[in-house]
């Protein structure tokens, strides 16, 4: 799990890098010190959890959290705070947990416990995904040795380059003239879009790379090209590969 931190005193900052370092499974990918750095942080680097110092200069951490209740994918918000009375205003903006400084190890813990846990709303859209059934099973596509039927359950992936779209699956690679928008309609939650150009079944997915540019790349089983990835759709994915898709 990815987590950015964000507070004014860098004091506090390292002290809580520190304690999140001692639990296994957390990476601290970026701290902030006010609340512009931190939007631009958090929605570079999509991280799952942001720990959010309430009280900063400017932008405080709840109009953080509340700005970031309108991103397609927002982080699990974790308040600190040495200041108690803010506690209402934070659960009013969704917070995950609201934790009183000096923070201490276990209650850390237990906030971090809950970030894990999918919110009700995402319970219910993962619920109602997965009773969305393709619409067909098979794709046509015209070749010079006539006219193929290829699989839905065999597709690995279809990637859009200007007016064609290429189908990449278990046996090779076909065009078709379809667009991803039509296909993604059409073959429900089996596939995810992941960037505008691609469009990849779920159950191939393997693993996200990073370049040496610093982005990530999708990995997927039977192909040896690596799908761009659209950075609001990092964090999702993020969530469908650790469940071990």
């Amino acid at each position: 799990m990815r987590m950015v931190i964000v507070d004014d005193e860098p004091l506090a900052r390292e002290r809580l890098r520190r304690m999140v370092e001692e639990f296994p499974g957390w990476e601290v990918v970026g701290e902030a010190e006010d609340g512009e750095s931190a939007l631009a942080l958090i929605r570079a680097e999509q991280p799952d959890v942001a720990l959010l110092d309430v009280r900063m200069p400017g932008t405080d951490g709840l109009q953080v959290a509340r700005e970031l209740m309108d991103d397609d994918t927002p982080p699990a918000v974790i308040f600190t705070t040495a200041f108690g009375e803010h506690a209402l205003s934070a659960f009013d903006s969704s917070a995950t947990a609201y934790l009183l400084k000096p923070i201490r190890k276990e209650k850390l813990a237990e906030a971090l416990r809950r970030a894990r846990q999918p919110k009700r709303a995402q319970l219910d859209a993962l619920e109602q995904l997965g009773q969305e059934q393709p619409t067909r099973s098979h794709i046509l596509a015209h070749t010079r040795d006539g006219q193929v039927r290829i699989p839905i359950s065999e597709v690995v992936y279809f990637m859009a380059d200007q007016k064609y779209t290429t189908v990449h699956h278990l046996h090779g690679e076909v065009l078709i003239e379809e667009s991803l928008t039509s296909l993604e309609q059409d073959l429900g939650s089996a596939f995810m879009r992941v960037h505008r150009k691609a469009l990849a079944q779920v159950r191939f997915m393997q693993k996200l790379e990073r370049d040496v540019e610093g982005h990530h790349n999708l990995r997927m089983r039977h192909a040896d090209t690596l799908l761009p990835i659209g950075r609001r759709r990092l964090a999702e994915l993020r969530r469908i590969l650790s469940q071990g898709t």
